[in-house]
This record gives C-alpha cells, structure tokens and sequence, in this order.
C-alpha cells in the first residue's frame, strides 16, 4: 500500500475514535423525541447512528438489473366463501405465492375502505401530537400496554433505521382502552377486530394450500395472538445514507401490513429487490419465520426491508399474528402431517415466546433468525 493508502487508514481510524457510537446513541434516545424530532429540527445531514454500513440502496443482493419488471402477486378474495369454484383457484395462487415470493397483495378482502382509510389518520394523527404528549408514552420496556419509540433494536443494530414505532398488543389480551391514546383509540380496536377477522379467513386458506384441514392453522393457535406495529417513516434529508428498516424476516407467522400511498417497502426476490407498490385498498400479506418453521420450509418467509425517503411521513400498520412475548409453553415445530422420510423435520421445536426473545435480542441485523433453530443435519 502506498503513502496515500495509509493516510487512508489513518484517516478512517481518526474518524472511528472520534465517533462515541454508545454515547451518540443514548444522546438521541435520551430526547425521546425520535426521528420525527430531528425533521421537525430541520436537520439537512443525518446523524451518524443512521448510516447505514453499506450502501444502502445497492447491496450485495442487487444484481443491478433493477425491480421494475417484476411484482408481487395480487390476489383477489371476492367469492371465496361462496363459491368453491373461486376459493379452489384462490388456494392455488395462494400456495404458489407462499412457496414462491413469501409475499402477495389481497384486494375485495372484507375490510371496508373507510377502516383502512382511519386506520392510517389515526397513526398520523399519532405521531402529529406535540412532542411532550409523546414523550409521556416513549418506553424501552417491551411489554407496555403501548409502546412507543424509535428503532427497538436502538442500542443493538449496526445501524440506527429512519423512523419511529408505536405498538399494542391487541390479542390474546387487549388493552383497556383507557391505556390507548385518545387520538387513535378508537380506530385501533376497530381495525384490531378487522384484522382478527381476515386473520382467520387467511390462515384457513393457508390450510388448504398446504392440503390440511380449513381449520388446522386456526386450531393450533397461529391467530391466537395479534399485535398492531404502526410506524412512521419522516422524510430523509439523505436518503441515500441509511435505511426505513433493515433488511429482515418477521418472526411471527403471517404479517397482515397497510401501507400509504407514499411505497417504500421492497422484497427480496430471485436475488433483487422488488418495489411492493401501494395498490389503493389492497393489503400487503407476508410469511413470517414461524410459519416457515412449521411448514418445513414449504412456505418461504422472505427478506424486505423499507428504502428510506424525501418525501414523508411515510406510515403503515403492520398487524403481527403472534403471541410475542406472551408467556407461553405451546411448542411449535414441522408439522407431522407435512413431513416424511424423505422430507424429515428441518426444525426443532420452540415456543413463540422463545423464537421472538431470540430474534428481538440480535436486532434487525440483516440476517434470519431461523437458522439457529435448523436441526444440525440440515
């Protein structure tokens, strides 16, 4: 290396003495104000906590042939009660989503367009109160009846991502309402009963994608836990710099997710990233790591991440159908009815409230939980 290569480190090793990451850290958490605080600063360069290690729009998993050829599938659920005929080609699409793309778009899915509508003004609505009613709710203890802070994995990720996150457990014990804030309230527990709904319906067809009984998913207890995830993504001076959320897989078992119009979300398909355009009054369904885990890898629980923005507030509501940290001893592994000597189980078993400990203690470190859950032979 020559004389300019080790300025060159000398250089980097300056900045990284410098740069007090912990102290930066718990600076910004201290405000208790957010991302949301430093847009309403008018910050033009963000913090270095933000920055992501690599460049964050093109990673190692861009192939540099871009996403605008591809889509997430969009199916439609009008007349799958009614008509076996419909629900028989729904199943279908749906099984091919699952084992193919992890993520589909369901339209006509019951839950009416003024709900959807509310749901994101109340979110809006939210993060639109003065900063000191805010700060009265911003907690680090995970299980508040809301929570509501910026980046859960604040001191633990590589990087800090743009936004901020209010979330309430809505099953299998909701929330007196009186522990939700009045701006929302309402709407929160009216979209919560919605979401439950659709959440039975879509584990039903999951069932019969997998050739199991309608109810089997129901049965054993993936809708039994629901909470709500509501975030807010500010408009970023440097967009380029840093990320809306890293890129991961959910830990739960189906993630039901309204998005604005504003878009954001990719998923990682066939090695690039696919833009997951808002479609008016569509949903956003994904498979999380636990219904890979007990499908034995049929269903495919698919890396996304959010690409930060200019323009903002960007919101969605991501509906988690899990217990989370809900103190539970129900174990769940492969199900015996989908594996064989041929396709013998790939997972040990685990309760939900341990997967979730584990995956919530790495961070959105931008690889999957699952792997430490694999059988060694596998």
């Amino acid at each position: 290396m020559g004389v300019s290569g080790n300025n060159e480190v000398l250089v980097t090793t300056k900045v990284v003495v410098d740069y007090d990451r912990a102290s930066e850290l718990k600076a910004f958490d201290d405000t208790q104000d957010g991302v949301m605080g430093l847009t309403d600063a008018g910050v033009t360069k963000i913090p270095l906590i933000f920055h992501n290690p690599k460049n964050s729009h093109h990673d190692e998993s861009d192939d540099g042939s871009g996403s605008t050829q591809l889509s997430v599938p969009s199916i439609d659920l009008v007349g799958v009660a009614e008509d076996p005929a419909t629900r028989k080609v729904v199943v279908e699409k749906i099984r091919q989503a699952c084992e193919t793309w992890g993520f589909f778009q369901v339209v006509n899915h019951g839950i009416p367009l003024s709900v959807l509508e509310e749901m994101k003004s109340g979110v809006n609505r939210f993060y639109e109160q003065d900063s000191e009613v805010k700060r009265e709710l911003y907690t680090r203890d995970p299980l508040r009846p809301l929570v509501y802070n910026s980046n859960f994995d604040l001191f633990t990720s590589p990087a800090a991502n743009w936004r901020d996150t209010f979330y309430c457990f809505m099953a299998p014990h909701p929330p007196k309402p009186e522990d939700l804030p009045s701006v929302c309230r309402d709407i929160l527990l009216e979209y919560a009963k919605e979401v439950k709904k659709l959440g039975s319906v879509l584990f039903e067809l999951l069932s019969e994608a997998l050739e199991l009984n309608p109810n089997y998913l129901n049965d054993i207890g993936c809708n039994e836990g629901l909470t709500l995830v509501c975030h807010c993504y500010p408009a970023c001076p440097e967009p380029e710099l840093t990320l809306g959320a890293t890129k991961h897989t959910d830990n739960d078992f189906i993630t039901v997710l309204l998005q604005d119009h504003i878009g954001g979300l990719q998923v990682l398909h066939e090695n690039r990233w696919v833009d997951v355009s808002p479609v008016p009054g569509a949903l956003v369904i994904n498979i999380g790591d636990l219904l890979q885990l007990i499908t034995n890898d049929k269903f495919k629980s698919v890396e996304h991440r959010v690409v930060a923005n200019r323009v903002g507030p960007r919101v969605s509501v991501a509906s988690f159908f899990s217990t989370s940290l809900q103190p539970s001893t129900k174990l769940y592994g492969p199900i015996k009815d989908l594996v064989s000597e041929d396709n013998p189980p790939k997972y040990r078993e685990t309760t939900v409230q341990g997967y979730v400990s584990y995956s919530l203690g790495r961070g959105l470190d931008g690889t999957s939980p699952l792997p430490h859950f694999r059988i060694k032979d596998f």
